[in-house]
């Protein structure tokens, strides 16, 4: 009969541990969000993942707070993160360090992920924008390439931290 595993039996690595392991060469730039709760289940995604780091620009809620704690589980303790009041800056830092700029949004250029290669021997930021908005336009000219995620169905997004999962895996699979 199959058992769900107990939390002792799937041999996780603690904080500590974590902050020592090589993480995948992958950033991810929030601009603007608005809900803790999306902010929290990123750094969840990215904390499974071992993801560089998370910067949190404009609007977007930081930790410490409860709401955000709700949904990340500890993972604001394990993931690194920084805020950064203007995206543009962020997305400039991390071009100058040799990332390449990948916002996930649709566009007259998006290409979709399924068409993108991920390249091992690069480093890449992962921008994902506002929850109505989506990306700022301001940051729209300082990203080098935009990718879309294809929908068969009837809505046109998909939430921004599905959406953050499913990229970020992507990436994850590619990259380590």
């Amino acid at each position: 009969m199959v058992q769900k595993l107990k939390l002792e039996e799937l041999n996780r690595i603690d904080v500590e541990t974590f902050k020592k392991v090589e993480k995948i060469p992958l950033v991810i730039i929030l601009d603007n969000l608005r809900s803790m709760h999306n902010v929290g289940a990123s750094f969840r995604t990215a904390d499974a993942f071992l993801i560089e780091k998370i910067i949190l620009c404009g609007i977007t809620p930081q930790p410490p707070h409860r709401e955000i704690h709700k949904a990340a589980l500890g993972a604001t303790e394990s993931v690194d993160w920084a805020y950064e009041s203007d995206t543009n800056t962020a997305i400039n830092d991390y071009k100058s360090r040799g990332y390449q700029i990948i916002g996930i949004e649709q566009t007259t250029d998006s290409v979709m992920i399924t068409d993108f290669t991920i390249d091992k021997s690069k480093k890449y930021a992962l921008i994902l924008g506002n929850e109505v908005e989506g990306i700022s336009d301001e940051a729209l000219p300082n990203i080098d390439t935009f990718l879309e995620i294809p929908q068969l169905g009837t809505k046109h997004s998909l939430n921004v931290s599905v959406c953050g999962g499913i990229v970020m895996w992507e990436f994850a699979k590619a990259l380590k």
